[in-house]
């Protein structure tokens, strides 16, 4: 659906955004990672035609972007909120949905469905400064994607909301990808990022670092890391087959050395005549990728070596 590639943007000497390509299915939530500074903002926006990109190019379904004739299509929510703060909720909603091509009784029809959907009804005489922020974030969602667009952008969408209408987003982002749009998630949140995202893309420092699925991500960067319960634990390690790295009680966290299998670790154990209860591969979260990739760090730091 769209296809972003060799896109380069720089300021002065800066280069914000530099030779980055992806390619963000139909129906595909597409998480947009990165610290900040990453260029994450500088390539939204050029996707979005506030930006026109330095060298590269930009497609929807096939065909060059457009910003004059493309933007209905695309719904953005940016991190920095724009409602008008003394317009009534509702005259605003509609007001926005007709600047993205919705006739006056389809943007009053989508408006009033959204707003009974999300519970909003009783919001359409207040102004914006009489909401909280939560309220506010509600709307704003409302407003990106009423008008029904093919590629939704959601830049930290979760901001201020409480765990309830947290979760009252998060199934409505299902039920659209469902619907076929196209969504790009970017957050800080590596949490919402791996429950939510199908597939992931992490910049730093302009460029891409990192890109694909989240399942295959988790695979490509575990680190031979398992955890093992079983009773009793044997007197003797093998080193040469696994390095311990914690024990608690009856559990073992370890580290197949190359060259070996899990397996072999299991029939190990067995031979000895351990119960084993758990035995487990410890995949990392898309956060200790992140902090691995972006400082330098590794996922066994966070355990301290236990002499055996």
């Amino acid at each position: 659906m769209l296809e972003v590639s060799h896109l380069k943007k720089y300021f002065t000497t800066q280069k914000a955004v530099d030779d980055i390509s992806f390619t963000v299915e139909k129906g595909t939530i597409f998480g947009l990672l990165g610290p900040n500074g990453a260029g994450k903002t500088t390539l939204i926006r050029m996707i979005t035609g506030i930006f026109y990109p330095d060298e590269g190019t930009i497609l929807l379904n096939g065909k060059q972007f457009n910003a004059d004739k493309d933007s209905s299509r695309i719904g953005y929510m940016p991190e920095e909120r724009g409602l008008y703060k003394k317009m009534k909720i509702g005259e605003q909603a509609i007001y926005l949905a007709r600047l993205k091509g919705l006739s006056a009784p389809e943007a009053l029809k989508q408006v009033r469905e959204w707003f009974v959907r999300f519970e909003m009804q009783s919001w359409w005489n207040k102004k914006i400064e009489d909401l909280s922020k939560g309220m506010a974030q509600k709307l704003q969602f409302v407003t990106t994607v009423l008008h029904r667009p093919e590629l939704i952008i959601l830049d930290e969408p979760f901001s201020g909301l409480d765990p309830v209408n947290a979760n009252l987003i998060k199934d409505e982002i299902f039920r659209l990808a469902a619907n076929g749009s196209s969504i790009i998630f970017s957050t800080h949140r590596m949490e919402q990022v791996e429950e939510i995202c199908n597939q992931i893309i992490l910049l730093n420092k302009g460029k891409k670092i990192l890109d694909g699925t989240v399942a295959n991500v988790k695979q490509e960067y575990k680190e031979n890391l398992f955890r093992i319960s079983a009773n009793p634990i044997p007197a003797e390690i093998p080193a040469a087959l696994f390095e311990v790295l914690s024990k608690n009680d009856q559990t073992l966290t370890i580290r197949i050395k190359e060259g070996h299998t899990p397996n072999e670790v299991l029939l190990y154990f067995i031979d000895r005549q351990s119960n084993i209860s758990v035995f487990t591969e410890l995949l990392p979260s898309l956060n200790e990728i992140f902090i691995k990739l972006v400082e330098g760090t590794s996922l066994s730091r966070q355990f301290q070596p236990t002499q055996s």
